[in-house]
């Protein structure tokens, strides 16, 4: 008899893990810790999404923030390899501010918003944190408010 093919399901969408935390709760007798990750996901198809999950354990945290990205996913229009037109846009204290580039130009970013770029299929662009916020919650979260605010082409 044979055996059926244990096949593990390759997702469409790839994940970044952009922050992991250790947080402490006091409760009587002493602390209890627990961890809290922020993931990204994207299927670098113009389609991206941050998610936070909180676990006892690293892994467990991460799966928790994955399936949270999944549910905040925002799908957006490409113009060939990078975004239509340029876009500011704030989440709490941090600031982010995208352009398009020309063809060769490459990824130009950085932290979260590097991670958030390519995971939506951007791949010539020139974009700053113009913020002194160093919240890479934050900073992703206005990356996906900026890439929000994209207009749909005209045909």
């Amino acid at each position: 008899m044979a055996r059926p093919h244990n096949k593990i399901e390759k997702s469409e969408f790839d994940q970044r893990v952009l922050d992991v935390a250790r947080v402490t709760r006091v409760v009587a007798g002493g602390r209890r810790f627990s961890f809290r990750a922020t993931v990204a996901v994207g299927n670098k198809k113009g389609s991206v999404g941050i998610g936070l999950g909180k676990g006892l354990d690293v892994s467990q945290s991460v799966e928790k923030a994955v399936s949270d990205a999944k549910k905040n996913l925002i799908i957006f229009p490409l113009k060939g390899s990078t975004i239509p037109h340029e876009i500011e846009a704030k989440y709490a204290s941090a600031k982010v501010f995208l352009k398009p580039a020309p063809t060769g130009t490459g990824l130009v970013a950085g932290g979260a918003l590097r991670a958030i770029c390519e995971l939506a299929g951007i791949e010539n662009i020139s974009a700053k944190i113009l913020s002194k916020s160093t919240n890479k919650i934050n900073n992703a979260r206005a990356a996906v408010e900026a890439l929000k605010k994209i207009k749909a082409l005209k045909k």
